[in-house]
């Protein structure tokens, strides 16, 4: 976790704490290496790469344009995650969750009538009032670009200085360094790329 996103995030914990949820993080800061390894094993069909209703396609039947774009609904391509940042948090209410499931992170789980629904609603009630330590959700709705993750929180003062600095040409120069599939049809779409699944996302107070 980023230095400047820890005192928020405590916040937000004993406030939740008292509001009687748990709050956990379930993923954190993740490193453009991890992040490589989850694109390369998507595009190699090793790892299950999920359509908008997050039910597993067949990438034998899609063409490589069409691969990169349904593995960008759910997975960020390598130097454009913002998890690589510090700044994100994929929270669930772990006093909510059952001895022995293993969370997905799947719609289903953290929509109103989900298991995380009512930590979730109360995260929301905060953002709206602004009372939520500068937290907001980037994929709150689907824009055309990243799917909904309700789950996935961003510290706004600390994330959108960042984000301005993720220009098309410092995330080209890091596609051209790595050694990742789909390379050459991922820099032929690197600006839509830039524009549909960098910066299309919600803000603070929205």
């Amino acid at each position: 976790m980023h230095r400047d996103v820890v005192a928020p995030f405590l916040a937000l914990r004993e406030e939740a704490r008292r509001a009687g949820f748990e709050v956990e993080i379930g993923s954190g800061f993740r490193g453009f290496d991890r992040q490589l390894s989850i694109w390369n094993r998507k595009a190699a069909g090793e790892l299950a790469v999920l359509d908008s209703a997050a039910v597993p396609l067949d990438i034998r039947t899609l063409r490589d344009e069409e691969l990169v774009f349904a593995i960008l609904r759910w997975s960020a391509l390598p130097g454009a995650s913002r998890h690589h940042w510090g700044t994100e948090l994929d929270v669930i209410d772990a006093a909510a969750r059952p001895e022995g499931y293993e969370v997905e992170f799947v719609p289903e789980e953290v929509d109103s009538g989900g298991m995380f629904g009512p930590f979730h609603d109360w995260l929301d009630e905060r953002m709206r009032a602004g009372a939520s330590f500068g937290f907001f959700r980037p994929y709150d709705r689907d824009r055309g670009g990243v799917a909904p993750e309700r789950w996935h929180l961003s510290c706004a003062p600390v994330s959108g200085p960042l984000l301005r600095g993720l220009t098309v040409d410092v995330l080209r120069a890091s596609v051209l360094d790595a050694d990742m599939r789909l390379k050459e049809t991922v820099l032929a779409h690197l600006e839509e790329i830039h524009g549909r699944f960098v910066l299309n996302i919600g803000e603070l107070g929205s």
